[in-house]
């Protein structure tokens, strides 16, 4: 719809005009939106491979966070048994000395 109006007021503008006629400066107008959409084309891919790259480095980060913390959850995990199996011992020995 747009382009149709655009067109039309190109044409009329453009009647008075003797060195291009109205069919070549349709042309010319669509050359420059083609150019247009390609060279926005081109922009939106350079910053999409941008926000992917930055994607895909968050990724990598969390999953190796992920993978230090489980690990150090499985650590703390042993060492809390660790402790409370030196509670027991020591509440029991405690319990021994006190009889």
């Amino acid at each position: 719809m747009q382009l149709r109006s655009a067109l039309a007021m190109a044409l009329l503008a453009l009647g008075c005009a003797d060195k291009v006629t109205p069919v070549q400066k349709v042309l010319q107008l669509m050359e420059g939106m083609l150019a247009k959409g390609k060279e926005e084309k081109h922009g939106e891919q350079v910053q999409f491979a941008a926000y992917k790259q930055f994607c895909d480095d968050t990724t990598v980060e969390k999953k190796r966070a992920i993978e230090e913390a489980n690990s150090k959850i499985d650590m703390l995990k042993a060492d809390i048994e660790k402790y409370i199996a030196t509670a027991a011992r020591l509440t029991k020995e405690i319990a021994e000395h006190d009889e």
